[in-house]
C-alpha cells in the first residue's frame, strides 16, 4: 500500500496544509533575503548573524530552495502541500540534530549556531504539524476524510444509519411512492 493511496484528494483540509507551507516558506526566504543583503562569503564562518542567528551565502542558498519549494507546495495544495510540509519537517528536525553534533568544529560550514539548531527544531516541528494536521491522530473523527478512507466499509454502515435515520425522520426524503407505515418505518403502498 502507498502513501498516496491512503490519503482523499479533496478536502477542507487542504487549506491548512496550503497555508502552512506558505508561511514557513516566506520567513525561510525573508532569512534567506536577509542573508544576501548581509553579503557573506559562502562559507563564511566568522559568526555574522542575521535575525539572531549566524548565517553565511550556503545557508541563505538553501534556504531560498527550501523556502520556494514550500511555496510551490502551497500553490499545488492538497495531499502534495501535505506530504511535502511532513518531508521538510523532518528533514529541518534531522539538521538540527545534525549540527548539534557539529557546533564549534570545522564540519560546521553553514555557520550554525545554537540559535540555528533551535530555530530547526522549531521550524520543522512546526512544518512537519501543518503537513500531519487532520492526518495523523489516533483518534480520527468518523467525518474526517483520512478516516473515511482507511475505513470503507464502516463509513459505508454509517452513511446507510444516517441516510435511514434522515428518511425515518422526515416522510417527505423518501422515495416516490414509498409512505412511513404505523411505527415510523417505510411500508409499500400496493
Amino acid at each position: 500500500m502507498k502513501l498516496r493511496d491512503e490519503l482523499p484528494v479533496d478536502h477542507h483540509l487542504a487549506t491548512v496544509y496550503r497555508y502552512g507551507a506558505a508561511v514557513c516558506g516566506l520567513v525561510l526566504l525573508a532569512f534567506a533575503a536577509l542573508g544576501f543583503a548581509d553579503a557573506l562569503t559562502p562559507f563564511d564562518t566568522a559568526g555574522d548573524t542575521v535575525a539572531g542567528m549566524t548565517t553565511n551565502t550556503t545557508l541563505s542558498v538553501i534556504s531560498t530552495v527550501v523556502g520556494l519549494a514550500l511555496l510551490i507546495g502551497a500553490v499545488i495544495g492538497g495531499n502534495f502541500a501535505s506530504t511535502l510540509n511532513m518531508t521538510v519537517g523532518g528533514l529541518f528536525v534531522l539538521s538540527g540534530f545534525v549540527h548539534i553534533f557539529v557546533l564549534d568544529r570545522s564540519a560546521n560550514f553553514l555557520d550554525f549556531g545554537m540559535a540555528n539548531v533551535m530555530f530547526s527544531f522549531v521550524m520543522g516541528l512546526v512544518i512537519a504539524t501543518f503537513g500531519m494536521y487532520g492526518r495523523v491522530t489516533s483518534r480520527l473523527s468518523h467525518e474526517n476524510p483520512y478516516w473515511r478512507r482507511r475505513h470503507p466499509e464502516q463509513a459505508g454502515h454509517e452513511g446507510a444509519s444516517v441516510r435511514h435515520l434522515r428518511e425515518a425522520l422526515d416522510p417527505g426524503l423518501l422515495p416516490a411512492g414509498r409512505t412511513p407505515g404505523v411505527t415510523g418505518r417505510e411500508s409499500d403502498d400496493a
